[in-house]
């Protein structure tokens, strides 16, 4: 477990997720605002269940102050192959450098498994996300109809040994 301050001086802390996280993942997952509109269908029936949790490196950033842990952000880290499968902040939550604490959480996660580079299949709207936090674009995901009818920009997180 890790503690970090964010820029309004409020303790987030960073925890492995656990099976009572499960419900609470998916619910920040449908309800982003991100995934409103013309996005919405690729979430809606989105699930992050406990067997997920299990079998991949799911975090959660909780805010230390309020009862019970607030979750702010969640990431999940594959290992095989490497790839930042999910990260989402909650919508009220964003702005206050959430995200990067994730990032550079799974930047130590990877190394820490011993890899050298995490590959990210970003949604639409967090390409600026992903470059302003050091990911290197690599390349386009193609739309995949039904599931998800859009192109992806894909990207790069350079991880090696600090």
């Amino acid at each position: 477990m890790s503690s970090r301050t964010s820029p309004i001086s409020r303790p987030i802390t960073i925890r492995r997720a656990g099976e009572r996280d499960a419900r609470r993942l998916t619910r920040l997952v449908r309800g982003s605002g991100a995934y409103a509109g013309e996005y919405a269908a690729a979430v809606a029936g989105y699930r992050v269940g406990p067997d997920y949790i299990e079998a991949h490196r799911v975090f959660v950033a909780v805010d230390a102050d309020e009862h019970g842990g607030r979750v702010l952000g969640f990431y999940s880290l594959v290992l095989a192959p490497p790839e930042l499968d999910l990260l989402f902040v909650a919508d009220d939550a964003q702005g206050r450098g959430i995200g990067r604490l994730l990032v550079a959480h799974m930047q130590s996660e990877a190394r820490a498994a011993g890899l050298d580079r995490v590959k990210v299949v970003s949604h639409r709207p967090a390409e600026g996300f992903y470059h302003r936090a050091g990911a290197v674009r690599t390349g386009t995901a193609l739309a995949n109809p039904p599931a998800v009818p859009w192109d992806r920009p894909e990207f790069e997180f350079v991880v090696g040994a600090e």
